[in-house]
């Protein structure tokens, strides 16, 4: 009977480069969003909160785990954000002690425009075939346990 190994296995050569290129594509996926939120005056921070919110209302703990941060931070940004019109607290429906953080129809309006502006999300995307992004897809939901 084949023992189990205990030392773990070295990557090959493709599974080092496929790293590699995943990498590169998560580098520049940030440098491009960095660069779409300052074109909106917004921090990367700011950009990702406001897009959470669009999805749906948060409260701010679930919005500091979301978004792997300290719930402090995530108060300091919806301040900012508030301020400027982007970002609303409303109470919870289900807990009037608990505060929703909720996106405004311009803080909406901005979030919308942010992601049409993310040329590396559109361009080499729709340079695939369907079959190939379903692919993608699947492989990239089967590496994060989300099934396929």
């Amino acid at each position: 009977m084949a023992t189990p190994r205990t030392t773990p296995r070295r990557p090959d050569a493709l599974t080092l480069e496929v790293v590699e290129l995943i990498g590169s594509v998560v580098a520049r996926y940030h440098e491009e969003y960095e660069e779409a939120a300052a074109g909106h005056t917004l921090t990367g921070a700011q950009a990702r909160l406001l897009s959470l919110l669009c999805l749906e209302p948060l409260p701010m703990r679930r919005l500091a785990q979301r978004l792997k941060c300290e719930p402090s931070n995530v108060t300091g940004i919806v301040d900012r954000l508030e301020s400027r019109g982007l970002v609303e607290r409303r109470p919870d429906p289900a807990d009037r002690r608990v505060k929703l953080a909720a996106a405004t129809d311009e803080g909406r309006r901005v979030a919308r425009s942010l992601q049409e502006s993310l040329r590396f999300a559109r361009e080499p995307l729709a340079g695939l075939s369907e079959g190939e992004r379903v692919a993608l897809r699947d492989a990239l939901r089967r590496m994060l346990g989300d099934g396929g």
